[in-house]
């Protein structure tokens, strides 16, 4: 009676309904491949490059190797997917043990060694980007790995779910309705980044980023459990006898497929233009509209992904009330016209008078990248459809995994092209982090004087004074020791610095080594003193004690500030010199810049402290503008980013249009599959014509 009951389900699920919890459980899956999988490409890109002063064009390259590898693991995981046999079905097991491993490995790629001691363990400033170029390949190798063995079984499981053609690219949507739900907070993790509670006050954006990731994994963990037990695999029953097939030739099948292949080539150069859209589109909010401010940017950028992702959200309904009423293909042509319609946009709508115009060509975006990357995964459903008509097998995994290869090597390559295109606008990525360093010990600076300031002279005061002090005693040793390793570096040969150049950073380093190393000695007598007299001090004297305290502790800030503005001044003299493009973007970039050092230079750190905080306003307030770019760097950046993806999608229109597989084709293989089915069961069993009558 094992016939019957096979029989009897077919005709139960003929329908192909799908339930609203399988539909809101496998929809939730969506947050890694749409959320997660761009945020580390995207962040990565950029927080390496304005935050840590990587290079653009060696962050690109090392983005292409983890798809490099793809090559081979992406089929591999798709054909083990295929093969596997469990009691909890072929897929389900990927999607626990992958969304773990997503979220342990996406907390692993933020936390990059960083800091004034680790760096001062390499001999040169290459040698120290090198190494940290080195951590993030080998942690983002992971990360996507990890990907890859949640996101194949669950896109796999996906196109067997149901049979019905609509249907598949109801639950496609589903998956991109809740990944796009989730990305309304994703493109506010740099804004959150950047904020003091996750980056202290003198960190930047990639040290946020250690503390926010760590919030992405507690939603993670217990998501990968519930997708576990909740999701089930109807698909699993029909395939579990099916006879295991070797690897190669599942891979054979998927290249000899012409539908797949032109799919899979239409998908692979929208993703390209997607991502030519996304790297260099964070760039320009910040540097372009508003001219280097990284908060204001943040913000923009922040609440521009707000409405990329509510328009992803929402563009779901349009598309599934167009697409059966056109047909996938001619959806598929609309969404590309969407994108070239918003690229062209651009032209008028990037524009720092009128900086949420950027908000027109984000919904046309949105939505035509929504459209495309749901139908093609529920078109390489109806292309496995094709292939079990074929062949009698069902090979969701090795199909989906070459598909998803596509994809992400798309990504990868746009990736590596807008880095050395990032390259070639000759954007100052040294610039940006050299302002961020002074950003970061003023905020420090005016931090510690507005901690002074506020503090009421008593005896139990005089206790937190003296943990101030031995906090301070200590970050000055360590900042000593940088300053001494850094004077006996040998000259960095990518760096092209002249003899009076080095020379004078010398110099600025033995003097700012000596006046640490005095005031270092300063506190340590002044704590020993305190030690020594606290219990005899009177309350009048404790407010000159803390007053002393304070001026020693603020000294080391002060050197501290004065070393980063020498650097950022030395680096934009050399930049001067010789410069071609925009004469008179650098002549006024570096007037700034000598008042910020003038002003810098000039600080006592015995002033009042009110006066002080006031100075350091001031200087806070001048420093955002020197990380503006020139007029050069900021037109081929928006040239790219504008022209590229309309190039790659006159290629997507032509792929598109040779994809032969109609709606009237794909319901003819559905009905020649299911009555192929039928005469194997009657076989089987000859009295099921008795159960079906």
């Amino acid at each position: 009676m094992e016939g019957s009951g096979i029989i009897k389900e077919q005709i139960s699920q003929a329908d192909d309904k799908i339930k609203v919890s399988q539909f809101a459980a496998y929809g939730a899956g969506g947050i890694i491949p749409i959320a997660l999988f761009n945020v580390a490409g995207i962040l990565v890109g950029l927080m390496g490059n304005i935050s840590l002063g990587l290079s653009a064009f060696w962050l690109g390259a090392i983005l292409i190797v983890p798809r490099l590898w793809d090559a081979i693991s992406d089929p591999i995981i798709g054909h083990l997917s295929d093969n596997t046999r469990t009691r909890w079905g072929r897929r389900r097991p990927f999607l626990l043990f992958g969304g773990i491993a997503v979220a342990i490995s996406f907390v692993m790629i933020w936390w990059i060694p960083k800091g004034d001691m680790v760096h001062a363990w390499f001999p040169t400033e290459s040698s120290f980007q090198w190494f940290q170029l080195f951590y993030i390949l080998i942690s983002l190798l992971i990360f996507f790995t990890a990907v890859n063995i949640f996101e194949i079984p669950h896109g796999a499981l996906g196109m067997e779910m149901t049979e019905d053609y609509h249907e598949r690219t109801r639950l496609f949507s589903a998956k991109s309705f809740v990944g796009n739900l989730f990305a309304m907070s994703t493109p506010w993790l740099f804004a959150l980044a950047s904020l003091e509670v996750f980056k202290g006050p003198g960190g930047n954006e990639a040290d946020g980023m250690r503390y926010v990731s760590l919030m992405i994994a507690a939603i993670l963990i217990p998501l990968s459990f519930w997708w576990f037990f909740k999701l089930r695999e109807p698909g699993f029953k029909k395939v579990q006898k099916q006879e295991k097939t070797p690897f190669w030739q599942d891979m054979k099948r998927t290249a000899n497929n012409r539908n797949f292949i032109m799919l899979t080539l239409t998908i692979f150069t929208l993703a390209m233009g997607f991502n030519f859209v996304s790297l260099l589109g964070s760039y320009i909010p910040i540097f372009y509209i508003f001219g280097g401010d990284k908060v204001a940017g943040a913000t923009l950028l922040g609440i521009n992904g707000t409405i990329w992702a509510i328009t992803g959200v929402l563009a779901v309904f349009p598309l599934n009330w167009i697409s059966p009423k056109l047909g996938k293909r001619k959806t598929l042509t609309i969404a590309i016209l969407l994108m070239v319609a918003a690229q062209f946009s651009k032209i008028v709508c990037y524009n720092p008078s009128y900086p949420y115009l950027i908000i027109i060509p984000t919904v046309l975006l949105s939505a035509g990248m929504l459209f495309f990357f749901t139908l093609g995964s529920s078109m390489v459903g109806d292309i496995c459809d094709e292939d079990e008509l074929k062949t009698g097998n069902r090979s969701e995994g090795s199909f989906y995994s070459v598909f998803w290869w596509f994809i992400k090597m798309g990504t990868a390559l746009a990736s590596f092209v807008a880095g050395a295109l990032i390259v070639f606008t000759l954007f100052d990525e040294a610039q940006v982090t050299k302002v961020d360093s002074i950003q970061g010990t003023i905020n420090e600076f005016r931090t510690e004087v507005q901690y002074w300031e506020g503090l009421n002279p008593n005896k139990e005061i005089l206790k937190n004074t003296k943990k101030q002090l031995s906090k301070a005693i200590d970050e000055s040793a360590e900042y000593l020791i940088y300053l001494e390793k850094e004077s006996h570096k040998l000259q960095d040969q990518s760096i092209a610095t002249s003899e009076t150049a080095q020379k004078s950073r010398k110099k600025m380093l033995t003097e700012i080594s000596l006046s640490t190393k005095s005031n270092l000695s300063e506190m340590e007598n002044h704590r020993l003193k305190m030690e020594n007299t606290e219990a005899q001090l009177k309350d009048s004297m404790i407010q000159a004690m803390i007053k002393q305290t304070a001026q020693l502790t603020l000294q080391t800030r002060l050197n501290k500030a004065k070393m980063s503005s020498f650097e950022l001044l030395s680096h934009i003299e050399a930049k001067s010199i010789g410069s071609e493009n925009s004469k008179e973007h650098f002549e006024t970039l570096l007037q700034n810049t000598k008042d910020v050092d003038r002003r810098i230079t000039n600080i006592k750190s015995d002033i009042p402290f009110n006066e002080l905080d006031r100075e350091l306003e001031t200087i806070e307030s001048k420093i955002v503008q020197l990380t503006q770019q020139s007029p050069y760097t900021l037109l081929m950046m928006r040239v790219v980013e504008i022209g590229l993806p309309i190039l790659l999608s006159i290629f997507s229109i032509f792929f598109v249009l040779r994809y032969t597989l109609t709606e009237k084709r794909s319901h003819e293989i559905k009905d020649l599959l299911r009555q192929r089915n039928l005469d194997r069961s009657k076989e089987d069993n000859p009295s099921i014509e008795s159960i079906i009558a």
